[in-house]
């Protein structure tokens, strides 16, 4: 466990020295500062926050950087099984053969093909906003002559997907992330068929025993409070992952 511990602390504060200059820049070039709310987007604040955050907030919870492309061995390490017992999750989804998905923030493609081989008369969707971790989800869908993955470049607000397309979404260790939560969660909205469910995968910020920093883990009433905001319900947390919450939500209005 302490190795673990240690190449989680090793890939965030990697990350965040990347994204630390970037931000800084954004801040110079758009005259943001801290304690200053923007007159467009009145649900979201900035102030000073933690060393891995953005300094931006959404009802109460301050935005964690994005993990770039060059964190990709990392989602692929070897031992993600065995934390994150991946195969449960995937069970827990009761795939069907002829679901449509979509994987937001699919990143080096983990997932989605696991995913893909289920849903083998449907469609997997591997949505992310970083053209190097589409383009590693490409080469190995050719490699392995796989036909019912495509790749999708969302961007900061969008999914970039059809209305009422899509009958599960996932998202796993990644909501915690988006610059903008609600535009974010307004677009899987529309995406969703009416019966759809959407799976939010956040490492428990209730449990100070999983090893991953503060801001990269949410609390379940956090998580309810957000969506339920953007018009969305609990369905249920199923608590049988290591580390993770698994809550499923639908669409409140049906």
């Amino acid at each position: 466990m302490h190795n673990t511990k240690l190449k989680l602390s090793k890939v965030l504060v990697y990350k965040n020295r990347i994204r630390c200059t970037l931000y800084l820049l954004i801040i110079s070039v758009t005259g943001i500062s801290f304690g200053q709310t923007s007159d467009s987007e009145d649900i979201y604040t900035y102030k000073k926050g933690s060393y891995d955050g953005t300094g931006k907030w959404f009802m109460g919870r301050e935005i964690a950087y994005v993990m770039g492309f060059q964190g990709m061995r990392w989602l692929e390490r070897k031992e993600r099984e065995k934390e994150e017992n991946t195969s449960t999750l995937i069970a827990n989804m009761n795939i069907q053969k002829d679901d449509v998905i979509a994987d937001i923030g699919a990143g080096s493609g983990y997932h989605v093909f696991r995913m893909a081989p289920i849903a083998n008369e449907g469609m997997v969707y591997a949505v992310d906003i970083q053209k190097e971790m589409l383009s590693e989800i490409q080469r190995k869908r050719l490699s392995n002559d796989i036909i019912n993955v495509k790749t999708v470049l969302g961007s900061e607000k969008s999914i970039n997907l059809p209305e009422n397309s899509v009958d599960k979404i996932l998202m796993v260790d990644v909501y915690h992330e988006f610059s903008f939560p609600l535009e974010m969660l307004q677009s899987i909205k529309k995406t969703l068929k009416p019966n759809g469910k959407l799976f939010l995968i956040e490492y428990r910020g209730e449990d100070d025993n999983v090893p991953i920093k503060k801001l990269h883990k949410m609390t379940e009433k956090q998580a309810v409070k957000e969506l339920v905001y953007a018009g969305f319900k609990l369905e249920r947390n199923i608590n049988n992952l290591p580390w993770q919450h698994c809550m499923i939500f639908t669409k409140a209005e049906q």
